[in-house]
């Protein structure tokens, strides 16, 4: 990783890397090292997330998407990773932050990213049933 480079050149190019199609296991260094650089980049954080649970890794998905939505409660993707996390971890709270959710879904344009991400979800890891609960719960 180049120390030059910003984090958000960092994170730019990290997120073209997982839409080429590159695995979780390698892009989850990557995240980890422009949340340790900005520690305050709650869109990075939410990608962290979201490669933990593409990964399998729920507890540490937990973590990244906790700190996610503590820096942007208003962000649907980040409260779908920690429902989903919350899901796979057995814990209880999920239907407050699938709430919160379903009012951003109203927001057009909201909507459309989360449907797109739900389907990359499903493309990444066909038969994902944490994913596809809270999916039925967001669009029911």
């Amino acid at each position: 990783m180049s120390e030059t480079a910003t984090p958000e050149a960092l994170f730019d190019q990290a997120l073209e890397r997982y839409q080429a199609g590159e695995s979780p296991e390698t892009l989850i260094p990557v995240f980890k090292e422009i949340c340790d650089r900005a520690k305050k980049n709650s869109p990075a954080w939410t990608c962290l997330s979201w490669l933990y649970l593409l990964a399998d890794k729920p507890k540490s998905a937990y973590k990244a998407a906790q700190k996610a939505v503590k820096l942007n409660p208003e962000d649907p993707q980040a409260r779908v990773n920690l429902s989903i996390a919350m899901l796979e971890n057995d814990q209880k709270g999920v239907r407050a932050h699938v709430e919160i959710v379903q009012q951003l879904a109203m927001i057009p344009e909201l909507r459309t990213e989360l449907e797109e991400s739900f389907a990359d979800g499903l493309k990444r890891k066909p038969d994902w049933p944490s994913l596809q609960r809270v999916q039925s719960w967001v669009f029911n």
